[in-house]
C-alpha cells in the first residue's frame, strides 16, 4: 500500500514536499513515481525514480523545479516541489511499477496510492 501526504495550499513561488510511505514489499522492489490530475484533465506523469534511486525522470513541465528522491531504509519516496505555479494545482498520486521503463505511463503503473491535493494560489 502507498500512502501519500504533504499536500496543501501554497502561494505561487512557494514550496511543498510530498511524501509517499509504502510497505517494504511494494516499495523496495519497484520503481516509484508521482502523477497528478487537475480538474477536468487526464492524469499525467510528473516524476519517477528507479528502485535503486540511481535513475530519475521528469515531465518537461516540472524539470528544474521538482526533485524526486527515495529512502529505501525508510520505505519513502519524496517529491520536493519548488517555484510552484498555479498550473501545478492538482491531486498528486504516488505510484509504483515493476519496471522503471513503464512507470512513466498511467497504464504502466502496478500500484496507486491515494491522492493528496496541492493548491497553488496566484
Amino acid at each position: 500500500q502507498l500512502q501519500a501526504s504533504g499536500g496543501g495550499l501554497v502561494q505561487a513561488g512557494g514550496s511543498l514536499r510530498l511524501s509517499c510511505a509504502a510497505s517494504e514489499r511494494t516499495f523496495r522492489r519497484y520503481a516509484t513515481g508521482w502523477f497528478r490530475q487537475a480538474p477536468g484533465k487526464e492524469r499525467e506523469f510528473v516524476a519517477a525514480v528507479s528502485w535503486s534511486g540511481s535513475l530519475t525522470n521528469y515531465a518537461d513541465s516540472v524539470k528544474g523545479r521538482f526533485t524526486i528522491s527515495r529512502d529505501n531504509a525508510k520505505n519513502t519516496v519524496l517529491l520536493q516541489m519548488n517555484s510552484l505555479k498555479p498550473e501545478d494545482t492538482a491531486v498528486y498520486y504516488c505510484a509504483a511499477a515493476d519496471l522503471y521503463t513503464t512507470i512513466g505511463f498511467v497504464t504502466g503503473v502496478d500500484y496507486w496510492g491515494q491522492g493528496t491535493l496541492v493548491t497553488v494560489s496566484s
